[in-house]
């Protein structure tokens, strides 16, 4: 059991017999680390399995495990490709080793940003509370924000030189916060009458954009004054789960994604009011993930026909395609090594990273052992991934 090699490549039965019969803190220690992954271990490969164990040494608090765990090789299989940094461990045993404690409830949103040119990353939870962490350590950044309902999306900025995140919540209320010193900026900003799934702040502006499920709007909020700017009826017929900006010469293009399969385009100039755009239609289901790449005038969405669409949006016409083989609740537009990429996260706990311009996978996928409700890639090349409860950071290899 001290050899990692071993428990990448053993039987799990054989493995699991070894587990009941530990002896010692650091036979129980790789134990428990096997162990908390169990269910899956039996029908994975060796290549998931190692990705797995070294995931869940790094939620134990054993980070040098987790490094010996990926570099183990497998046969016809490439190196692992991403390892993993840190993670979060609430809900393991306490007691085995130094485990990092974060959130007590679902982790919906992830945003990263940089904290005096710290990378950290930002993440809402359904326990009520924001936290921000520092990207490399691990390091919890000061108390929770403490929020009036569950936190259902998280977007950052930056105002009047500060670093904010903006949030939205289950009570419909949208609140700004200063992420050096995790206290509000301003007061709640009241506008929406249901639940907020939906927040995107306005790269070189100070304006948010937020999108509510239930009341089927999307309302722009000037986050310097906290006045409600305007608001569209966003022309779904059902629910509005995800809303995406980018700017081009001033004026602001907002694309939606909504319960009815649809996502539509939206224009809006500074000071003046929205003008509908392109209807982009195609998904064979609810819409649940919108994102744009700035300058490119492209648009990435994803929903429960787990198809993942690329679309002109100045046109409406769809420039490309591929299936991501599962359900694609949230997806990330980052550059990664200086090329688009897409990031999709399922309530699977698979992982995904496609090329945007071939729609071809990029290395194998990432299994995580609860439902992935939030994905991001930091400022500094790492990507953040929220899974049950839990938050775990893996850098590139």
């Amino acid at each position: 059991m001290a050899d990692p090699g071993f428990l990448v490549h053993a039987d799990p039965g054989e493995v699991l017999g070894l587990v009941n019969a530990a002896t010692g803190p650091a036979a129980r220690l790789v134990g428990a680390v096997y162990g908390a992954s169990a269910h899956l271990h039996r029908a994975a490969g060796a290549g998931v399995r190692r990705q797995l164990l070294a995931l869940d040494a790094a939620r134990y608090g054993d980070r040098e495990l987790a490094a010996r765990i990926t570099a183990v090789p497998v046969a016809n299989e490439p190196a692992a490709q991403w390892g993993v940094e840190w993670a979060t461990g609430t809900r393991l045993e306490r007691q085995l080793q130094n485990i990092v404690t974060g959130h007590t409830g679902r982790v919906r949103a992830v945003a990263t940003s940089a904290v005096a040119g710290r990378p950290v990353a930002v993440t809402g939870s359904d326990d009520k509370t924001v936290r921000v962490w520092d990207l490399a350590t691990g390091e919890s950044l000061g108390e929770p924000f403490l929020h009036g309902g569950a936190v259902l999306a998280v977007a950052v900025g930056v105002v009047k030189g500060l670093p904010v995140a903006v949030t939205g919540s289950e009570d419909g209320a949208v609140r700004v916060w200063d992420v050096a010193t995790g206290e509000p900026f301003c007061e709640p900003l009241i506008g929406h009458t249901g639940k907020v799934e939906a927040v995107t702040v306005v790269n070189g502006t100070m304006l948010a954009v937020t999108g509510s499920a239930e009341d089927e709007t999307v309302l722009v909020w000037d986050l310097v004054t906290g006045e409600e700017l305007d608001g569209l009826f966003a022309g779904h017929d059902d629910w509005v789960h995800a809303v995406a900006v980018t700017v081009s010469d001033g004026h602001v293009l907002a694309v939606t994604g909504g319960d009815d399969g649809t996502a539509r385009v939206w224009g809006w100039d500074m000071g003046a009011s929205w003008e509908a755009g392109e209807l982009l239609t195609g998904h064979g289901g609810p819409v649940r993930a919108v994102a744009v790449a700035d300058g490119s005038g492209l648009a990435v969405t994803g929903g429960d026909d787990g198809s993942v669409r690329v679309w002109d949006v100045a046109t409406g016409g769809q420039i490309g395609e591929f299936l991501s083989g599962h359900p694609v609740g949230v997806l990330g537009l980052p550059e990664v090594d200086g090329e688009a990429r897409v990031i999709t996260g399922s309530g699977d706990g698979v992982v995904r990273m496609w090329d945007l311009a071939t729609g071809e996978p990029i290395g194998p996928e990432l299994l995580f052992p609860s439902s992935v409700r939030a994905v991001a890639v930091g400022p500094d090349g790492r990507l953040v991934v929220g899974f049950g409860s839990e938050v775990a950071v893996l850098a590139r290899r």
